[in-house]
């Protein structure tokens, strides 16, 4: 790889270390291609991506970005799953590391806050941004059910009241 190309690595791991909500870093040692294959094709469906990269050029991406703080976690084979989506890059490492006992999360960042492998398990747990939206729409939309069927539970009731009434009236 000659200097051009390093320069070019460099800047777009700068891109992913700015631009991400989450970065989770681990080893890849004794994982085959297969598997490697695989956790790419998880992390696309979930919208973010993985990246092997040579950690001396990572470490230099790194300076001056938001998670500067997962540079020590860089050495051995290391491997970076990351995604905008501050929680889709952790779930897909935790759910692959169940899978893959060779695949060993070493910690991470979200933002700025360096993450260890507790806090990538604990962000794996919340809600993605998908489902919290869905979340949200689902209780907006729930007062507006309820005054729908506090507007027509009346009119059923009274129509209910008057076809007892008619039968009382006809009967008698």
């Amino acid at each position: 790889m000659d200097r051009a190309q390093k320069e070019k690595l460099v800047d777009e791991l700068g891109q992913i270390f700015e631009s991400s909500g989450v970065v989770v870093v681990a080893h890849y040692a004794g994982l085959t291609v297969a598997d490697m294959q695989d956790l790419r094709a998880r992390a696309r469906e979930a919208g973010g991506a993985v990246r092997v990269a040579k950690n001396r050029l990572a470490k230099i991406a790194l300076d001056g970005k938001p998670c500067e703080s997962i540079g020590g976690l860089l050495s051995g084979m290391t491997v970076l799953t990351y995604s905008e989506d501050p929680v889709a890059a952790a779930k897909v490492a935790e759910d692959f590391a169940k899978d893959h006992k060779q695949f060993e999360i070493v910690g991470g960042a979200m933002g700025e806050n360096a993450l260890d492998r507790a806090g990538v398990t604990a962000v794996s747990k919340m809600p993605s941004r998908d489902e919290l939206i869905a979340q949200i729409a689902s209780m907006l939309g729930a007062p507006a059910s309820n005054i729908a069927g506090a507007i027509g539970a009346p009119a059923s009731n009274i129509a209910s009241i008057l076809s007892t009434v008619e039968e009382k009236a006809e009967a008698a």
